[in-house]
């Protein structure tokens, strides 16, 4: 019993090791005996090429499908993310607008107070000490 547990503690200690230390094997190995001739050089450039033809051609059929369903879900009165600014929950477009009409009339009235807040902070600064009760 014990001489397994001793075992299993060295088969752990040897494997382990290992799955650190190893790497992933390079893709364009300089010293690959294969890639010796220009002839097998081309071969592959040309095996790349194509599958990098596939992959775009297979790119883009995927966007024409989903540019097609984008299209429908903007006849629908759906509006564009790309152009929309309204976060990733969907608000109505009427509520949006009184909210962001809200929004730049409460910004206006921040900034006047901050205006007032900061002429009364360089009065008291001058020597104006009824100011700075504010």
């Amino acid at each position: 019993m014990r001489v397994k547990t001793i075992l299993r503690a060295a088969l752990v200690v040897a494997v382990i090791p290992g799955a650190f230390l190893s790497t992933a094997a390079r893709a364009d190995d300089p010293n690959d005996p294969t890639m010796r001739s220009a002839a097998a050089r081309a071969r592959d450039h040309a095996m790349i090429r194509q599958l990098n033809l596939n992959e775009l051609a297979r790119t883009r059929a995927r966007d024409a499908r989903f540019a097609g369903g984008w299209e429908a879900y903007r006849q629908v009165g759906g509006s564009d993310p790309r152009t929309s600014n309204r976060g990733a929950h969907y608000v109505p477009e009427a509520e949006y607008a009184q909210a962001s009409e809200g929004y730049a009339h409460d910004q206006e009235q921040y900034e006047r107070r901050m205006a007032k807040w900061r002429r009364a902070v360089a009065a008291c600064r001058a020597g104006d000490y009824d100011a700075c009760d504010n």
